[in-house]
């Protein structure tokens, strides 16, 4: 009788201290970045501000950046991390921790998109063209202009002022 009790404190406290990975590694993903942001027109400095320092820069003769290459993790919002946390949480207490059988695995996979980009500017330092280079960033920029391909020039155009407007600053 002392033997299974001590089997199952054992198990118990091994359950216990086995659960709460999955909600840990599901609350500390890669925050996500603003995406939208890399547009033509862009100023080079929005993109450092959001994107970091790039790898790899390459500058013309007079001085100005002829292009840069970003490589970044694009992860997931704070509310999508704390409802995953929150979703495994529950699902251990309920599971007594065999949750974490499944959604450790699974948290460690789901650790955002590797996006590269390279990144061509005019003599202004502003984006000229947009070149991905990760299958991520490729993948990403097919959906986004899938989006506009149903919309007119004019309202691409549009779209283009509005984002240019929401994230420069008037000349």
């Amino acid at each position: 009788m002392k033997l299974n009790a001590m089997f199952t404190l054992i198990v118990m406290g091994l359950l216990i201290n086995i659960s709460g990975c999955s909600v840990y590694m599901a609350a500390n993903q890669p925050d996500g970045k603003e995406m939208s942001m890399i547009i033509e027109g862009q100023a080079r400095s929005v993109m450092l501000g959001e994107f970091g320092q790039p790898i790899s820069t390459v500058k013309r003769a007079d001085g100005s950046v002829e292009y840069d290459i970003f490589s970044f993790v694009d992860g997931y919002s704070g509310g999508a991390k704390a409802s995953r946390a929150l979703f495994h949480g529950v699902a251990d207490l309920f599971t007594c921790g065999l949750w974490e059988v499944v959604a450790t695995p699974v948290e460690a996979v789901a650790d955002g998109s590797r996006m590269s980009y390279k990144i061509l500017y005019s003599e202004q330092e502003e984006v000229l063209t947009i070149i991905p280079l990760s299958k991520d960033a490729q993948k990403y920029e097919r959906r986004r202009t899938d989006g506009l391909s149903g919309i007119s020039h004019t309202t691409k155009t549009s779209h283009k002022k509005t984002a240019d407007s929401k994230y420069r600053a008037p000349k």
